[in-house]
């Protein structure tokens, strides 16, 4: 059995080798950062990411690590892709460091708007970020599957009392240690305290810091569901620490 298990390691390694789509992850990292950060190639592109525009400007505000972001990156059960992830990067992007993005995420940063994503921050596969104006996501935040972040309308909303228009977007703030379940919808003007939980198929669209740390919300749109609850996001560490040793 000893014996067996270096060949695992080597067959593990290989696999990951392959999974990197080598051709889009040297294009991505020498369209975006000096030659020097490029070289170390701090994000990976797996699969099939279309690159549509990448006009615009990343930082990662972090110590410079291979593959520390990922863009399809194969980190849940999903083991197939549909090939439409897609990144569109007009505006501004800020990691803060670790950071996965799951199979077939669309993320759009239009002109002028500024997103940041916090360490060891997540998307989950077929997960949409649009991001028009400003979306900070904070550390350790985890966002399942087919989640929906959009701190825009797109269309114009007319008053029809008062014949004013009503503003389209509005920042999005999510606090560090939020994990949100799959397909919730977060709309502009949303903001979520530290350590809070959204239960899977919500509408978040508020303010819900007064509602302070450890809380559960969920529902359309979302209420407080639970107080004095969190992840374990401690008995989780493990997990992450593997990540940052591959």
């Amino acid at each position: 059995m000893s014996a067996l298990n270096p060949l695992r390691r080597v067959r593990k390694r290989w696999r990951a080798f392959w999974s990197v789509n080598w051709i889009k992850t040297y294009y991505f990292n020498l369209k975006m950062f000096s030659f020097q950060t490029a070289l170390k190639l701090p994000v990976f592109i797996y699969g099939d990411y279309k690159l549509t525009n990448l006009s615009g400007r990343v930082v990662i505000d972090a110590p410079i690590k291979k593959g520390m972001i990922g863009f399809g990156h194969p980190f849940e059960a999903q083991t197939r892709s549909r090939g439409i992830g897609e990144i569109v990067i007009v505006g501004t992007v800020v990691f803060k460091g670790y950071v996965h993005f799951g199979k077939d995420v669309y993320f759009q940063i239009g002109k002028n708007a500024h997103c940041e994503m916090g360490n060891f921050s997540c998307l989950g596969s077929q997960t949409t970020l649009i991001c028009r104006e400003r979306i900070i996501i904070g550390d350790y935040v985890r966002i399942a599957y087919e989640t929906q972040l959009l701190d825009s309308v797109f269309h114009q909303l007319i008053d029809l009392k008062t014949n004013t228009k009503k503003p389209k977007t509005a920042p999005i703030a999510i606090g560090n240690y939020n994990w949100i379940g799959n397909r919730t919808t977060i709309m502009k003007g949303t903001i979520t305290p530290d350590y809070m939980t959204v239960g899977s198929n919500s509408l978040c669209n508020k303010d819900y810091s007064a509602l302070g740390n450890h809380v559960l919300i969920g529902g359309i749109p979302a209420k407080l569901l639970k107080t004095d609850i969190t992840r374990d996001w401690e008995g989780e560490q493990h997990i992450l620490d593997s990540l940052v040793r591959k």
